[in-house]
């Protein structure tokens, strides 16, 4: 197996595999969860292995492949995006915190499909061996189809991550939301689970460059979907629809539905590239010969930016809702699944803008002198 993800399919494979991605959406929304086909997919175009260490048949992506590869399958599947995302930054942590031979384990499967949370939501008891951990795990991206979880445990304290198999976990159905439904983000459960010792790990990679790594993984299929939302209001104009209560015989007549349709475009164009640039940084930072670690003010700019590009793909989805009417609100039109997407995809709390504003300055303001 190529460990380049570019190599595994040609452009006309992977101009088919997303559009199964795109025909599966509105089921996987159904669902609450990505259909078997979807997850075939994502397998054939390399998305679950993006951050699968290279030593284990994967890509060992960087934030810039990772940013292009998951707007790009965001623009057919905002959902199956974000699972990929979330899997990219639990294999992440896997591949970095562990002794080598349960990397081995664990990776076995290249293309096997992880979940998990740093949220510390269980606590752990020290035993003989290993530790018997129970706790629950709200909001868990793909957690009824992943194979492995990596979470978070306090044991004595001390925030501790553990790597289990879903077959050891319960799955509780409480991802009922208005939007990123088919990302199947329930509750995984352990009650008196025994975790060996050589599962669990003191510590995890939350560089500063890993933290913009896993914000762009849950930005990156929100720019998708707003591109996918451009798509289909292009789509509309060239459909022949004219505005209503105008005397414009087509809406490409109108000089403000082009005005609008520049705005919105302009704003995922800003989004995409700022995330890039981001993306970008984060690489610079994590080379063995890069610049000093994104601590300070110039971590907290490149955090607020990213904040700022999932802004600019809430306010171009209002803009193209706008030209479209109430017509984007049908069921069928998938404009409306989309919205809600990006609204709520975009608030996850990596993406947060007040936190990310209120950081940035108190890392401005010097301390009071002595």
């Amino acid at each position: 197996m190529s460990n380049d993800i570019a190599d595994r399919t040609t452009p006309t494979d992977q101009a088919a595999l997303l559009d199964i991605l795109r025909a599966q959406a509105g089921t996987t929304e159904h669902d609450e969860r990505p259909t078997p086909d979807t997850l075939a997919a994502l397998r054939a175009l390399g998305t679950l292995a993006l951050r699968t260490p290279r030593a284990h048949g994967g890509a060992e992506a960087d934030a810039t492949t990772v940013a292009r590869r998951l707007t790009e399958v965001g623009r057919a599947c905002p959902t199956s995006s974000w699972v990929a995302g979330t899997c990219l930054t639990a294999k992440n942590i896997a591949a970095y915190s562990f002794p080598q031979a349960t990397v081995a384990e664990v990776f076995a499967d290249p293309d096997a499909l992880f979940c998990g949370s740093g949220f510390p939501g269980g606590h752990g008891e020290r035993v003989p061996g290993g530790v018997r951990v129970t706790g629950s795990w709200p909001s868990v991206s793909g957690c009824e189809d992943a194979v492995w979880a990596t979470l978070g445990v306090l044991v004595d304290g001390v925030l501790t991550f553990v790597v289990v198999p879903l077959d050891d976990l319960t799955v509780e159905r409480t991802w009922h939301m208005a939007g990123m439904r088919g990302t199947g983000s329930h509750t995984v459960v352990a009650q008196d689970l025994f975790v060996r010792d050589d599962h669990t790990a003191g510590k995890a990679p939350f560089g500063p460059a890993d933290r913009l790594l896993y914000a762009i993984a849950v930005l990156a299929p929100v720019v998708g979907a707003a591109q996918g939302a451009l798509d289909a209001t292009t789509e509309m104009f060239a459909s022949g629809r004219k505005p209503y209560m105008s005397a414009y015989t087509r809406m490409g007549d109108s000089p403000e539905a082009r005005h609008w349709l520049a705005e919105a475009a302009n704003l995922v164009h800003r989004a995409e590239t700022t995330m890039l640039a981001v993306a970008a940084r984060a690489d610079a930072a994590a080379a063995p010969a890069g610049p000093d670690p994104l601590d300070g003010p110039d971590g907290h700019h490149q955090r607020l930016a990213l904040a700022d590009a999932a802004r600019d793909c809430r306010a171009a989805l209002e803009l193209v809702l706008d030209l479209n009417g109430t017509s984007g609100f049908r069921t069928s039109n998938r404009l409306q699944r989309l919205w809600r997407d990006v609204a709520v995809g975009s608030r996850h709390p990596l993406l947060n803008p007040y936190l990310a504003t209120e950081n940035l300055g108190g890392s401005l303001v010097p301390p009071p002198a002595p």
